[in-house]
């Protein structure tokens, strides 16, 4: 038996038994951690609301033979009450957790540059000062990035002759030049394009500055490139409410 401290983000929580959960953090130093947390959904649990999804936690585990064990939980960050009050903010959140939860296969897997970007994003959702779409869509982006799935936005996927160029194929990794453009491709406008390049580096004076039609599209793109690299869709996407607010 090993007892160790960590914080993390509580991505999901299951029940298990009359009072027990099974808590599913991504952490700091140990990648996805799956442990019980006894008793915490008596009345009388002094941390149970502590290890709800969203929440940033300091929690003290010991390893298990299956599961690991909770024995102490401390709020690093409450980003929880600054998310569920808002359906908007929720389901953008739940997209961003299942996500990490999916890109995270394994447990034990390393995974900080993850826990880092899901960190600042759900502070960046918690906080209310952003369009949580534009949050989603660069959490996505940078997410991919670190999976190595990353679209071409500014030279072409197949040969890497510098752009720009007009066509985007998902199949292909993202922009495409005139020989390499695949059958179906679709032409994003440059607005797009910039948007895209905007929300992968940071750039949020422009992210903030596109007009409504250019977020719906830069959305569908993103949105259609992560699930084709996951293999399966995310089954909290079509739930996010794509609520777009105009600049200004």
């Amino acid at each position: 038996m090993t007892l160790y401290r960590d914080t993390g983000v509580v991505l999901r929580v299951q029940k298990l038994g009359e009072a027990d959960r099974i808590v599913t953090l991504l952490t700091r130093k140990r990648g996805k951690v799956r442990a019980v947390a006894k008793g915490v959904r008596r009345t009388r649990s002094r941390w149970g609301a502590r290890l709800e999804p969203f929440n940033h936690v300091d929690v003290q585990c010991y390893t298990g033979r299956s599961l690991d064990v909770v024995t102490q939980a401390q709020t690093v960050d409450a980003f929880g009450a600054g998310i569920l009050s808002d359906y908007g903010r929720y389901t953008t959140g739940c997209a961003m957790l299942e996500t990490a939860d999916r890109l995270v296969a394994e447990e034990g897997e390393p995974a900080l540059r993850v826990y880092l970007l899901l960190v600042g994003a759900v502070r960046a959702l918690a906080g209310r000062e952003r369009d949580p779409s534009l949050v989603l869509d660069a959490f996505f982006l940078r997410a991919m990035t670190h999976a190595g799935w990353a679209p071409a936005i500014t030279e072409c996927a197949r040969c890497a002759e510098p752009g720009p160029h007009a066509a985007f194929n998902i199949a292909a990794g993202g922009a495409v030049c005139p020989r390499c453009r695949p059958p179906g491709s679709v032409l994003p406008s440059a607005e797009t394009y910039r948007l895209l390049d905007a929300l992968l580096h940071g750039d949020w004076h422009t992210a903030d500055a596109a007009e409504a039609a250019t977020r719906r599209d830069t959305s569908g793109l993103v949105a259609a490139h992560l699930q084709w690299h996951l293999e399966r869709r995310l089954r909290s996407l079509p739930l996010v409410e794509r609520r777009v607010h105009e600049p200004g």
